[in-house]
């Protein structure tokens, strides 16, 4: 058996290695190793693909949702009301840019923020509301595009463990994730679903005015050079980056659709066990499992994990400490009661997930977690 790694690029390179190695060269013999065309035909192509007017790429994940919230001119001590369950780049861009993070419950079923507690929230500070697709599925869109619109919030989107996923309005219209909102951002960490070799990012807006913005504090706040108009920021996606996501944006949704397998395993093999709760995705999103993550109830979540690695499975706990309990926050001096949130971060573990999987490997590991459980 392969050696089961939580996420196999090794494998997966392999299989387009022909394709990828071919677009690099061609970078290295053009040694336009930095705007690139390939960096132009990838946003092209990824505007297409996700039916948004712009995408402008940038260097990491966290520079998008930091560029995007700069692009809205939020005054210090301005609100943003994010999950506190999630990645700590969400909202560490909130407090650097002197923004005050309002952290907020997520449902038990969907790990996504909770429409009740968001409502809960705002007050005539909050600027901005920045929802994370967490895990490969879709935060439910369409009423929190309707309280913001109420209230004049803007909406940015964490897209960056969701890209391709598929958001289904109550008309029936469909949106791909983070094109919904004012702003969507992603990330493009190798480990992403769709992930580059290195570092890499990007933002997406259908609003002309906040795209040319976008592009110019991306660029140190200048659209012709040596003209600066605004404070911005060096933030670009390298030419050879952008040549290995071309490729890969034509797998994506193969992708996608070998994750969805592996979690079907999953979900069989971990069905009626009482001490296992499986993923539930909502009936108004597709799910691209970006992480396949377990509730467990009754369950020594370390010993479990201690014992699939003794057994040379990786296992991991995203997120152990919730944003509105990390030391950094601590500055604002607000006592938050997030009930489901501090349930998950005691009893969530996420198994291997990736595009290489075969049965052999999905059989020992789920053997393996219930002769822990059982």
């Amino acid at each position: 058996m392969r050696a089961i790694q939580m996420v196999d690029l090794k494998s997966q390179y392999h299989k387009i290695k022909h394709e990828v190695d071919k677009a690099v060269i061609d970078v290295l013999e053009s040694s336009a190793f930095i705007n690139g065309q390939p960096v132009h035909d990838f946003s092209d192509q990824l505007a297409t693909y996700l039916g948004v007017k712009h995408v402008i790429p940038c260097a990491n994940g966290t520079d998008a949702l930091q560029i995007a919230l700069m692009a809205l001119d939020l005054q210090p001590g301005d609100e943003v009301i994010t999950p506190s369950f999630t990645f700590i780049a969400t909202t560490e861009v909130v407090a650097l840019l002197k923004l005050k993070p309002v952290f907020v419950d997520v449902d038990k079923d969907t790990f996504c923020m909770n429409m009740a507690s968001v409502e809960k929230a705002i007050t005539p500070k909050t600027k901005a509301i920045v929802p994370v697709h967490l895990y490969g599925q879709s935060v439910d869109m369409e009423p929190l595009m309707d309280l913001a619109n109420r209230h004049g919030i803007y909406v940015v989107e964490d897209n960056a463990q969701a890209i391709g996923c598929d958001y289904t309005f109550a008309d029936g219209k469909i949106a791909k994730a983070g094109t919904i909102g004012h702003m969507g951002t992603t990330s493009f960490f190798p480990a992403k679903n769709l992930g580059c070799y290195g570092d890499g990012g990007a933002m997406f807006t259908n609003d002309d005015i906040l795209a040319a913005k976008l592009k110019k504090i991306a660029n140190h706040g200048s659209d012709k050079r040596y003209y600066h108009e605004i404070v911005g920021c060096n933030s670009r996606l390298d030419t050879i980056q952008a040549a290995v996501l071309n490729i890969k944006l034509k797998h994506l949704d193969a992708y996608a659709k070998a994750r969805n397998e592996v979690a079907a395993y999953y979900n069989s093999a971990f069905a009626g066990n009482r001490k296992i709760i499986t993923p539930r995705p909502a009936p108004y999103t597709t799910h691209v499992f970006h992480q396949y993550t377990l509730v467990l109830e009754g369950v020594d979540r370390f010993g479990l994990q201690q014992h699939l690695a003794h057994k040379q499975i990786p296992a991991m706990v995203y997120y152990p400490v919730p944003g509105h309990r990390q030391e950094m926050f601590q500055q604002f001096n607000v006592a938050y009661d997030l009930p489901v949130t501090d349930y998950l971060t005691e009893r969530v573990i996420s198994l291997p997930i990736h595009t290489e999987m075969d049965e052999e490997q999905l059989k020992y590991i789920t053997r393996s977690v219930l002769e822990y459980i059982n």
